[in-house]
């Protein structure tokens, strides 16, 4: 099978890297990554406004803006958004959006729920809280059974779900227990054990562990967005520096390093798409490993061929850098990923 994106996919795609390339990116990045996340929502809210946070929840629920569920147009937009470097949630959101639309599935209703009083159903969740997540008013950060035990962002949520590994869903109070992160634009954070009953029940593992999916496929697709970009810079570099009066790009061994780290992120991307069309938890795992490892390998190229600026902060190319190791291990570590895959096959 050959997969190309449609002609309307591809616009799509092409407006994301448009609003992006105008959008002073790096700059929101160090100022979220300072505690200023004033630039992060305003392109946060810009993003939403091209309806990309609309594809990850069920076009059942109309009332709430859902044009999804959507994976392929979702996963080439965060392509995009890992090739700008974009800061904050955005895996967590989308795959909240998700979980909330699976549990409230239309003809389910709110049978077997297990929670606190005052519940209005699976519906009344989805209802409370997809409208802003669509619309870009709200930020989530989200924690899953097998997706990691820390929060991302968890000081700039809106909402700060958690998923137990009994069942339970719950919507943290407060941004728990911070920790130090490689990159200072992924703040992470123990989520607290307490916080709002929402949902609890086999209803909420099935619907996190399809939102497990999901934010393995976009934080793999993300990671081929920053291979991506981390690779044309360094073409771009090693075109201008010069030794012994010659640029070095024009070197065998340098041709050779980036011709390898192209090969990686071409053999990834096929995997990435056929993960987004079907959807298969293995398939999904083996796009997380090839496009995470592809994007942690053009990293070290690129550091090793930036020569000494490559280490430095005031490069640009050390926003990508640090986001290239974290995204790797982020949603699955590789030994998980491989687990996944082996299981299956």
């Amino acid at each position: 099978m050959r997969f190309l994106p449609t002609g309307e996919q591809s616009e799509f795609a092409r407006t994301l890297h448009g609003l992006l390339g105008a959008s002073q990116v790096p700059a929101a990045v160090r100022a979220w990554g300072a505690g200023d996340h004033g630039p992060g929502r305003a392109l946060w809210s810009r993003l939403a406004g091209t309806g990309l946070f609309a594809l990850a929840a069920d076009e059942a629920h109309g009332d709430v803006g859902g044009l999804g569920p959507l994976p392929v147009e979702l996963a080439l937009g965060f392509v995009e958004l890992g090739r700008a470097g974009v800061p904050g949630p955005v895996v967590e959101t989308a795959a909240a959006a998700v979980l909330l639309s699976e549990l409230a599935r239309p003809g389910e209703g709110g049978e077997g729920y297990e929670g606190g009083e005052g519940y209005e159903g699976y519906e009344g969740l989805a209802k409370r809280f997809l409208p802003g997540l669509v619309g870009g008013e709200a930020l989530a950060t989200l924690t899953l059974p097998g997706g990691g035990p820390y929060a991302l962002d968890a000081d700039a949520a809106t909402y700060r779900f958690t998923v137990s590994a009994a069942g339970e869903l719950r919507l943290a109070a407060g941004p728990g227990e911070p920790l130090e992160s490689t990159d200072p634009a992924r703040r992470l954070s123990r989520p607290a054990a307490d916080g709002e009953l929402l949902a609890t029940g086999p209803r909420v593992l099935a619907a996190a562990r399809t939102a497990l999916v999901w934010a393995r496929l976009l934080t793999a697709a993300q990671c081929l967005g920053v291979g991506e970009a981390l690779l044309a810079s360094t073409v771009a570099y090693v075109k201008q520096r010069t030794q012994f009066g010659t640029p070095i790009g024009s070197f065998q061994a340098v041709k050779h390093r980036l011709a390898d780290t192209l090969l990686a992120l071409e053999f990834a991307r096929p995997l990435v798409w056929a993960a987004a069309l079907g959807l298969a938890p293995w398939e999904v795992a083996a796009a997380k490993l090839a496009a995470g490892g592809a994007a942690y390998g053009a990293a070290m190229t690129a550091l090793q061929l930036h020569g000494a600026v490559g280490y430095t902060e005031e490069l640009d190319l050390s926003l990508w850098l640090r986001k290239a190791r974290p995204l790797r291990d982020a949603w699955g570590s590789p030994a998980a990923c491989r687990a996944a895959v082996l299981h299956e096959r």
